[in-house]
């Protein structure tokens, strides 16, 4: 996976937040994502105190796994995220993020999650300098950015984050490092483009997608968006 974008073009990979499926069909939700060739699922775990609302845990991740075979994204929104490292990673996450606003020096907590055999994420909410993670992206596989405040979906996309995985491109194409980056919040078929022309390689798109009246099209449209 060591590689940067000026060595090889890259497709953009889409990951549906299955929070905004209909969970009273969420099998066939699943299904349809893997019918229509979806790269990841993103799951959303909120504890209702780091941000306020509330989401479900590793039970409900545990039922996905055995539903699906595609790659489990799991971004924790936890005040103690390492408490919940373990039983994430036993319910089948493939990767694992949590907040930088948590653990500004997330070095160890990195370490615990690879422990664990899963790939590791840090994210930054909006108001979040990129300068204060760029030299911790060498531990990561992944560094997701949010382009709303988490914690609810639907909300408009914030463009002024863009300059910021811009920064994060740059560093890690500068350090040949294998980190993706990754955007969530607000994103659809009209932003995903400027996403990905400012460095992006993964794109969380909840309602947009789960919505669309032509999930296809936004999957194929998504997936060939190159960086």
């Amino acid at each position: 996976m060591k590689s940067t974008v000026k060595e090889t073009e890259s497709l953009a990979k889409i990951a549906p937040s299955i929070l905004a499926a209909d969970f009273s069909r969420l099998g066939e939700e699943i299904k349809d994502c893997e019918r229509l060739g979806v790269d990841w699922l993103h799951l959303d775990i909120m504890d209702g105190h780091f941000v306020p609302n509330i989401s479900f845990g590793p039970g409900i991740v545990k039922t996905i796994n055995k539903l699906t075979d595609k790659f489990l994204d799991v971004h924790l929104m936890l005040s103690r995220p390492e408490k919940y490292f373990a039983p994430f990673a036993d319910a089948g996450a493939d990767l694992i993020t949590f907040h930088f606003e948590v653990h500004p020096d997330p070095r160890k907590h990195c370490q615990a999650l690879k422990k664990l055999g899963a790939k590791t994420g840090i994210t930054l909410n909006p108001k979040t300098s990129i300068q204060k993670v760029l030299k911790y992206l060498e531990f990561f596989d992944l560094l997701l950015v949010m382009s709303v405040q988490p914690g609810f979906g639907g909300q408009k996309f914030i463009e002024s984050v863009l300059p910021k995985v811009e920064k994060a491109r740059a560093h890690i194409d500068k350090n040949k490092l294998s980190t993706l980056i990754e955007i969530d919040g607000g994103v659809d078929g009209d932003n995903a483009s400027r996403c990905v022309d400012a460095g992006v390689d993964v794109l969380v798109i909840g309602n947009s997608f789960f919505n669309s009246s032509d999930r296809m099209a936004l999957t194929k449209k998504v997936q060939s968006l190159h960086r």
